[in-house]
C-alpha cells in the first residue's frame, strides 16, 4: 500500500520509518528539508518538500494512488486542512490526524477523521489505524512505555524458536497459550500450530512486531 505522511518530526519519521520497514510504499512531506534527516538511513521511500494541504505538493508525494495519509505535523490546523484535502479531494480511503486539541479532535472524529492525541504510544496507534483493523495492545504499563500484544502468526513460524521471532521483531514473548493452557517460553522452546503468543515491546513498535510475524520468516529469521 502507498501511504502519504505530513510532517517528519519525530512521530512522522518513526512512523514512516516503520511502513517502510513492514513494505509500504511511503513518501513523506515537510516543509523544512532538514527534518528528513530524522529518518533512518536506509529509509526507501520519498521525500517531498512543501505544505502538506498543498494540491500540487500532494500529487508529488503521489496521493493519487494512495490507501492511506497521515498528518501528523506540529500544527493542528495544518493537519485536519491536509487530512480532509486527502479524504475530500482524492478520496484517500485511511486518513488519520494527529490533534492536540482534545475538543477540535471530537470535533474530528464526527467528520470521520480518526485523530490521535499527544500519547507515548502514538506511533503504534498510527500504524493501527492506517493498516490494521481492532486494538493493537491487550496490555500496557502504566507508563505507557511497554505494551504486550497477541501476534497473528504467519504459519510458517510453526517448527521456529521464539527467539528466532524475537530476534526479527525486537520484542520478546511474554507467554504463550498451548492447546488451553498459558505457558513461559524459554530460549528452546519452539513455536507450535495453534500457538497463541504474546509478545511485549517497546511503544512505538507493537503494530510493526505485528506486521512482521504475520509475514513468513524471511532468511535472517535464524533460530538464535
Amino acid at each position: 500500500m502507498r501511504v502519504v505522511v505530513m510532517g517528519c518530526g519525530r512521530v512522522g519519521a518513526s512512523l514512516a520509518d516503520g511502513l517502510a520497514r513492514i513494505g509500504h510504499e511511503v513518501a513523506v512531506i515537510d516543509r523544512d528539508g532538514t527534518a528528513f534527516h530524522r529518518l533512518s538511513p536506509e529509509f526507501p521511500g520519498e521525500r517531498v518538500l512543501g505544505m502538506g494541504f498543498d494540491r500540487d505538493v500532494l500529487l508529488r508525494a503521489g496521493i493519487e494512488g494512495a490507501g492511506a495519509f497521515a498528518a501528523v505535523s506540529s500544527g493542528d490546523n495544518s493537519n485536519i486542512i491536509s487530512a480532509r484535502v486527502a479524504r475530500e479531494t482524492f478520496g484517500v480511503e485511511r486518513v488519520v490526524a494527529r490533534i492536540y486539541d482534545a475538543k477540535r479532535a471530537a470535533v474530528y472524529e464526527r467528520l470521520g477523521i480518526p485523530t490521535v492525541a499527544t500519547v507515548p504510544w502514538t506511533t503504534d496507534r498510527l500504524l493501527n489505524v492506517l493498516t490494521r483493523e481492532g486494538e493493537t495492545t491487550k496490555w500496557r504499563d502504566p507508563s505507557g512505555n511497554v505494551a504486550v500484544a497477541e501476534l497473528p502468526l504467519h504459519e510458517g513460524w510453526v517448527g521456529h524458536r521464539v527467539t528466532a521471532l524475537e530476534a526479527v521483531t525486537g520484542g520478546r514473548v511474554a507467554f504463550m497459550i498451548r492447546f488451553g493452557t498459558g505457558l513461559l517460553p524459554d530460549k528452546k522452546t519452539v513455536i507450535q500450530a495453534s500457538d497463541q503468543v504474546y509478545m511485549a515491546a517497546i511503544s512505538g513498535h507493537v503494530a510493526e512486531a505485528m506486521a512482521i510475524a504475520a509475514q513468513p520468516p524471511g532468511e535472517d529469521a535464524e533460530d538464535q
